[in-house]
């Protein structure tokens, strides 16, 4: 009896967990989320707007962050609000309105190459899959740690890790703002001897 028992058990178990084709609530809303990004990613490429191509990058970027949201990294999330949404697309279109960007359509934004850019976006796409899906084959993520994109095992994983590589970053970031600053400077310097 006690071998029935055993055997009824993992059946049981089975029974009550989802299949590998039956997704949750929160699967789907995953796809969703995904597809409504990829179109706004798509959207951000093709458009002739430049104004349009930036507020379609912050549905895209926006996407992502509910896509780890959904992945209960939700201190990756914030950080990807606050960097990303809050700060680079507002640079961009700071970008846009300092340099007098034309607002409507740029019919010299597109430079007639788009069966090659197609050709190189679609070849990086499958190298990346096939990247992401050999390295991540036979991972398994242990439920029983604290997950993976928490504020401690994301502040670990950054300050034990990566703690070189993220300093060169803010150093390199610096000397492009003081280029940057460098450069604005002297066309500034330039225009008031002419004037």
């Amino acid at each position: 009896m006690t071998g029935t028992a055993a055997l009824a058990h993992p059946a049981a178990l089975a029974a009550d967990t989802p299949g590998f084709l039956s997704p949750s609530g929160v699967e789907i809303v995953f796809l969703l989320v995904g597809l409504v990004t990829l179109g706004a990613a798509a959207m951000t490429v093709t458009t002739r707007q430049l104004v349009h191509a930036a507020l379609w990058l912050v549905v895209a970027l926006g996407g992502l962050a509910v896509e780890y949201l959904l992945l209960t990294a939700e201190f990756i999330a914030w950080v990807q609000v606050l960097i990303y949404v809050g700060s680079v697309v507002v640079l961009l279109l700071f970008g846009l309105m300092l340099t007098r960007a034309p607002i409507g359509r740029s019919p010299d934004a597109d430079s007639g190459n788009r069966p090659v850019a197609l050709a190189v976006a679609l070849a990086a796409a499958a190298a990346l899959v096939w990247v992401v899906v050999d390295a991540f084959r036979t991972t398994w993520i242990d439920l029983g740690d604290a997950p993976q994109g928490t504020t401690k095992v994301s502040g670990e994983i950054l300050f034990r890790h990566w703690v070189l590589p993220f300093e060169a970053l803010s150093v390199l970031l610096l000397a492009a703002l003081v280029g940057a600053i460098v450069l604005s400077r002297k066309r500034g310097a330039g225009k008031d001897g002419q004037g």
